[in-house]
């Protein structure tokens, strides 16, 4: 009889052995509830924490079938320590609900009476929350989303149904037909995550996250959200490429008119029904101690929602104004609500809890992504390198293993191999990104580069004109190739999870002819940017994705055998 394939640790890690036959169906159950931190080949190392648990209520689990299916699961038995605290978090979600209260100000309620009080009486909440004579707690409703973000540092997320503001009504419809002529309807997990998010317009919706994969269609999610609300909208991007996909899309999938939807960028201001805008734009100020300029666009055009494209990179001032923003809507999207910096917490409490997921592997059997063959090529360093790697600080080393220059012939042989593909290459340094476009005689997209030629080479790209581009990290986010189907990293931003799942969702969209997707990404051998490569990959790797390592020498040497044979 196989052994169960879990072991519950008392510190709430729980490890989970690769090479079980039952390893996918645990792997995709603990996704739902556990954060996967480390995955060695044979046991990947998950942990259960507060926020994990909180927006796996959030999806409708409960107590008792997490623990039920953990206990079924684990090889041995789980301490009363760890069920307890388990236990402990899924009670605290939804315990504190903040619901309208009188005179502008909010009531904040719990069933447990006790609880409140003692929460009540924390510095953290001094001039937060004023407690009458009866045991009522209520607080100014401009301190709404401070008040959240205190309490779930405290270890007590809130419920929040204090209801919404509005906006002004803005009505219109989807198209069955895109502008283009092409035929268009909602997806059935598009519906079903906008349904989600919006909750037939009771206080139960109206904020939180949607994470779905790179190319699954995130921006018609916003854009059914939007037309399932009827008010107008502002929608927070990554750079101008961005903002300008996205009014195409709102114009491509709905009958909104051009003067209807505006770009808010730092080469246009049109503050529109829909507007869209950079978070660079909002962050924008003359100075470090001057007020951020634009910052008050939240409060103009009469938004009664707001959609964060690529949630888990809002920074911080838009952090601190989206706590201010609590009685607007607020749409999260994202492919990984991973963020490096630890504050899924401040996501959880300003934007909203995780309100749908899908799996990445599901949408690939369905054919909505392509599928991916994922490879990791170690490149040794020369032994001059090797000396100066071993002579310098720890900093110096990421960068000297990075530039390792035996990395271009391996850029060659791929782009070898993949002659008739539609290749990026994408990476961190952009003088080693200008050598590459140089001696392979390659366009280069940085982020000193216009955005009329960004738009022009994407372009040019997407109608075959160019079958290949060299990105920086401008090509990180959402830029509409579907048709990219081969991206080579020569270097990445240290151990970052998101930017790796947000790579390779380059090139997932479907296929025409139905082909696969490859992924590769070349590490120097034996340095920190192997052990940096192998954190990268944590986040696909619990999605199911699994890295074939190959040594330089051998696919070199597969390359000329192929060539030779041709």
């Amino acid at each position: 009889m196989t052994e169960p394939p879990l072991i519950v640790q008392t510190d709430r890690t729980v490890l989970l052995e690769t090479q079980h036959p039952g390893y996918e169906a645990a792997r995709d159950r603990l996704a739902r509830f556990a954060e996967l931190e480390k995955s060695p080949e044979y046991v990947h190392f998950y942990r259960i924490t507060p926020v994990s648990i909180w927006n796996a209520a959030a999806l409708g689990e409960s107590a008792d079938d997490v623990l039920a299916w953990l206990v079924a699961n684990s090889r041995f038995p789980i301490v009363p320590a760890v069920t307890a605290q388990i236990r402990e978090w899924f009670r605290r979600y939804g315990l504190l609900r903040l619901l309208p209260g009188r005179d502008d100000r909010l009531r904040l309620v719990a069933d447990d009476a006790a609880t409140l009080q003692k929460l009540a009486s924390q510095p953290a909440l001094a001039g937060l929350v004023d407690v009458a004579a009866d045991g009522e707690c209520t607080l100014p409703a401009g301190r709404r989303g401070d008040l959240k973000q205190a309490l779930v540092k405290l270890g007590f997320p809130v419920d929040d149904r204090a209801g919404y503001t509005a906006g002004d009504a803005l009505q219109f419809a989807m198209r069955t037909e895109s502008v283009a002529g092409r035929g268009f309807a909602l997806r059935d997990y598009q519906i079903a995550a906008a349904g989600a998010f919006h909750a037939g317009g009771s206080d139960r919706g109206g904020c939180g996250v949607v994470v779905l994969p790179c190319g699954a269609g995130k921006t018609v999610v916003g854009i059914a959200a939007m037309q399932l609300l009827q008010t107008n909208t502002l929608v927070l991007t990554t750079n101008t490429v961005a903002v300008r996909q996205w009014c195409r899309e709102v114009l491509d999938k709905t009958d909104l008119r051009e003067d209807q939807v505006g770009e808010y960028t730092g080469e246009q201001k049109q503050i529109r029904p829909v507007t869209v805008a950079t978070y660079q734009i909002l962050t924008h100020r003359k100075g470090k101690t001057d007020a951020f300029t634009h910052m008050d666009l939240f409060d103009r055009g009469g938004f009664g929602l707001i959609v964060y494209d690529e949630v888990h990179l809002l920074p911080a001032p838009v952090f601190r104004a989206t706590a201010g923003i609590q009685a607007r809507r607020r749409l999260g999207l994202t492919a990984t609500l991973v963020r490096e910096d630890g504050r899924a917490d401040e996501v959880f409490s300003l934007i909203g809890p995780k309100r749908y997921e899908l799996p990445w592997k599901l949408l690939e059997r369905q054919g909505f992504l392509a599928p991916a063959l994922c490879t990791e090529v170690r490149v040794p360093m020369s032994a001059a390198r090797q000396a100066r790697y071993a002579a310098s600080g720890a900093r110096a080393q990421i960068r000297i293993a990075a530039d390792n220059e035996g990395k271009d012939d391996v850029v060659g042989a791929l782009l070898a191999r993949h002659a008739n593909d539609r290749v990026l290459v994408i990476g961190q340094y952009l003088e080693r990104l200008q050598h590459l476009a140089t001696i392979f005689h390659l366009p280069l997209i940085t982020g000193q580069t216009s955005n009329a030629d960004r738009e022009r080479l994407y372009a040019a790209f997407r109608r075959g004109e160019l079958p290949r581009l060299v990105v920086s990290k401008v090509g990180n986010f959402a830029i509409d190739l579907p048709d990219a189907n081969v991206a080579i990293q020569v270097s990445g931003t240290f151990g970052s999870r998101q930017e790796e799942a947000q790579r390779l969702g380059r090139v997932l969209r479907p296929k025409a002819d139905g082909g696969v997707a490859r992924f590769y990404t070349l590490v120097s051998a034996d340095t920190r940017e192997q052990d940096f490569a192998r954190k990268r990959q944590l986040f696909l790797t619990e999605q199911g994705y699994a890295y074939d390592i190959v040594g330089a020498d051998a696919l070199l040497s597969a390359v000329r055998r192929r060539e030779e044979r041709a």
